[in-house]
């Protein structure tokens, strides 16, 4: 099978983070931007949290607004920080293109075609897109009236809030060899509780049998790594259909190099068709 992209790739906020210093971690970066080239979409989460320390170191305290505007007014001020970094440490002989994008993007075909070909030319121009969904200019509750629309009409739509299944359905709009889901742990466990019951292959001769295996593991997922993530179990829904068709799911944990997970050098969880 030929692929039209090496990688899409997606990292989790708060594997771009030192918790313990409440800080950007800009080892992280360094790492991706060594490794990050044309013919990879990087998916990325961390606008929202980054703003949020950078509100806090400027000002010493959290805004006192409602949760939801926070996150908006956290989101436009850290926008800007998250993409100087990746500007920053990705080889300067590269391209990188800000694409921000909301869930009508990914359920209208036209819009969803442009798309498709702005990443295509993206590869063809030494460009590497940097995709992040548009937190600031996104109303909850327009956006659950127009999905609640959509859904009325048909029978799959995107929401795309949560950046795994932005990754997820970029994967599926390009054809892709790898997908690969960075996040704070090493990948899927049989038992969340003990760190030794890390699942290291998900794999089926078949979609219908790798949707078994995918379906049985779900019943083991609970919880998320902060509030509004939707955790092992909503990361192992969105990777079901990018693996069925026949990209390679790879989830581990944001400290390690790209290419060490794609090679399978390091723990991680890898999901697809033998």
């Amino acid at each position: 099978m030929q692929y039209d992209f090496d990688l899409v790739g997606k990292i989790g906020s708060m594997a771009l983070i030192r918790r313990e210093d409440a800080d950007i971690d800009y080892n992280i970066f360094s790492r991706l931007g060594r490794e990050l080239r044309p013919g990879m979409i990087w998916v990325t989460s961390g606008a929202a949290e980054i703003g949020r320390l950078d509100y806090i170191r400027r000002t010493r305290h959290e805004l006192s607004c409602d949760s939801v505007d926070a996150k908006t007014d956290y989101a436009a001020q850290g926008q800007s920080i998250l993409m100087e970094q990746y500007r920053h440490f990705i080889r300067q002989e590269y391209s990188v293109r800000q694409v921000l994008v909301e869930h009508q993007h990914f359920n209208d075909p036209e819009k969803r075609e442009h798309i498709r070909r702005l990443f295509l030319r993206a590869k063809e121009q030494g460009a590497i897109p940097i995709v992040n969904y548009n937190d600031p200019v996104s109303d909850e509750e327009n956006r659950k009236w127009e999905l609640s629309a959509l859904r009325r009409e048909r029978r799959e739509v995107h929401e795309c809030v949560d950046n795994d299944e932005t990754a997820a359905v970029i994967a599926g709009l390009v054809s892709t060899r790898v997908l690969l889901i960075m996040t704070s742990t090493e990948g899927i466990y049989a038992d969340p509780a003990d760190p030794a019951s890390l699942v290291r292959e998900v794999l089926a001769p078949d979609a219908e049998q790798l949707e078994r295996k995918v379906r049985a593991l779900q019943l083991n997922c609970v919880g998320a790594s902060r509030a509004g993530a939707g955790g092992a179990h909503a990361k192992l829904e969105y990777a079901l259909g990018p693996a069925r068709r026949g990209t390679t799911v790879i989830i581990g944990h944001g400290r390690h190099r790209i290419s060490d997970l794609v090679e399978g050098r390091v723990p991680c969880t890898r999901i697809g068709l033998e």
